[in-house]
């Protein structure tokens, strides 16, 4: 065997691989907890990652109107100006938007459970009269139901000796709950900051990972990779721009339909239904769930109709507006985008389902390219 094909190099890395391999096989569990040490180190800037791609969607078109506006200018100033004043503004847009639909949604939620809490009685007491009719019905025909007795005091005992004897483990709970918070703020603060810092430096950064790359690799295994992160970036930004206008149009057709049918909570719900349906398909389902308790806390029999409402909405919206919509503006065929969220909801959750769209669109794109390459070698029409 000609020793030149595994240099001295290579064959020190085979072997430290196959030693951190076996060494690895060896004791899973403290490689579980590197990983999740590395993943907690790494974090703040994954997500700063992700919060700058979005923010830089708003960026991009606010950075051409900028352009647009002070094309005629011949200073610098205008220039030197526009990423600082474009990305502040995007970066107050977004956080605006993000803040605006938590306080819709909540005081609205809190107003409803108040609404409620004063009118237990008086549905405590409908309640007791519509059983009472029903018994009187039922024993026409020797059926007996058990009385209807609701114990205030009673229940009021039973919560305060539940608070009694679990008042220590809520406690630790809410600290460990609270711990949390604290920490997911500071690691959210950190990639806000970083995000910032990698949209300011955009053009330097991407110059620079192109360098290494044609500087590390060969010419073609380099093109093929910028080509892939050109791709990826153009598909993402689609689907992010496709799906914000998906639940724009649900939205609007919720808010619609409610105030049609007159159920209440109109603007609060449709707000809430467009802001879940970012999720992919099942979004809204989420929305429906919150939206049903809000209007049956008012009426239930329009919390009956509200549900029947939204899932046919669902349902038109989910096979028929948004394979359109989102699907033609990351050019996945709508047979794919309802078979890429299916499979990926349920294989990763919540996170599957948001991502299964554009990395699906991605690897289409490619099969795409591989199969009619292979066609055009063999001379063959597509």
């Amino acid at each position: 065997m000609d020793p030149n094909k595994f240099p001295l190099k290579r064959t020190l890395g085979i072997i430290t691989f196959a030693l951190l391999l076996y060494w690895g096989l060896q004791h899973p569990s403290q490689v579980a907890v590197l990983l999740s040490t590395l993943f907690a180190l790494v974090s703040p800037f994954v997500i700063g990652c992700a919060i700058a791609f979005i923010i830089n969607v708003l960026l991009r078109p606010v950075e051409q109107t900028w352009d647009r506006l002070w094309a005629k200018q011949s200073t610098p100033i205008p220039q030197k100006l526009k990423r600082p004043v474009c990305l502040v503004f995007s970066t107050v847009v977004i956080a605006g938007v993000i803040f605006a639909l938590f306080f819709i949604v909540i005081p609205a939620l809190k107003d409803s459970v108040e609404s409620f809490a004063a009118m237990l009685p008086q549905h405590l007491a409908t309640l007791e009269g519509w059983w009472a009719d029903l018994s009187a019905l039922l024993s026409q025909y020797g059926v007996v139901l058990p009385a209807f007795t609701l114990d205030l005091e009673r229940l009021y005992t039973a919560v305060l000796n539940f608070l009694t004897n679990y008042g220590q483990t809520l406690m630790d709970t809410t600290i460990g709950v609270t711990t949390s918070i604290f920490s997911a703020a500071v690691n959210f603060v950190l990639a806000l900051v970083f995000s910032l810092y990698v949209l300011a430096q955009k053009e330097t950064l991407s110059r620079q990972v192109t360098k290494t790359m044609r500087a590390l690799l060969p010419e073609k295994k380099a093109a093929w990779l910028m080509d892939l992160a050109a791709l990826t970036n153009k598909t993402f930004s689609n689907f992010i721009t496709g799906q914000l206008t998906e639940a724009v149009i649900l939205g609007s057709l919720c808010f619609v339909g409610m105030v049609l049918f007159k159920m209440p909570y109109a603007s609060v719900v449709s707000v809430l239904i467009g802001f879940t349906a970012l999720i992919p398909i099942f979004g809204a389902f989420i929305g429906i769930i919150i939206g049903a308790f809000l209007i049956l806390l008012i009426s239930p029999v329009k919390a009956f109709w509200f549900v029947i409402f939204i899932l046919v909405l669902q349902q038109i919206e989910g096979n028929l507006i948004y394979p359109r919509v989102v699907g033609k503006s990351v050019g996945l065929p709508g047979i794919w985008v309802l078979a890429a969220v299916t499979v990926g909801g349920n294989a990763f959750g919540l996170v599957g389902m948001l991502l299964s769209v554009p990395v699906c669109s991605v690897l289409y794109a490619l099969l795409r390219q591989l199969v009619n390459g292979c066609l055009e070698r063999k001379g063959l029409k597509g």
